[in-house]
């Protein structure tokens, strides 16, 4: 069987009776391989569409979540403040508490004292007006 001379020289005819370099099964494998690589190009990019998309969610979350940390953080230290405040402030009562028992007394001590002084005045007039 002779061999084409367009064959030898590796020079093919597609189905539309055009001069090719390549055979036509390698051409058609081509083909086909450049149209897979657009179907794969078009789904990393799709693919990338979501995870972007995944990823400014989980970044919305985390500053929701630090957010909420945050709030956290301040109701804590506002309840620590109070419980603080609310032991000042019982500290501050029981030195009151102190201060007016220590009056409590000395105005005890003031009554007793002006007892006796009345008790000793009126034994004097009782002696005054007697001597008359």
């Amino acid at each position: 069987m002779a061999k084409d001379p367009l064959s030898e020289a590796e020079l093919h005819f597609d189905e539309l009776n055009k001069l090719r370099i390549l055979e036509p099964d390698v051409s058609q494998k081509t083909t086909e391989l450049k149209e897979e690589c657009e179907d794969f190009v078009e789904k990393i990019g799709q693919f990338q569409k979501i995870v972007s998309g995944l990823i400014e969610l989980v970044d919305e979350l985390a500053k929701e979540a630090e957010t909420e940390k945050m709030k956290a953080i301040g109701a804590r230290n506002l309840l620590k403040s109070a419980e603080k405040q609310r032991e000042a402030q019982q500290q501050q009562l029981q030195a009151l508490i102190a201060e007016k028992k220590m009056q409590l007394e000395r105005y005890r001590i003031e009554y007793e004292a002006l007892q006796k002084v009345e008790a000793e005045q009126n034994e004097f007039i009782d002696q005054f007006i007697l001597q008359k």
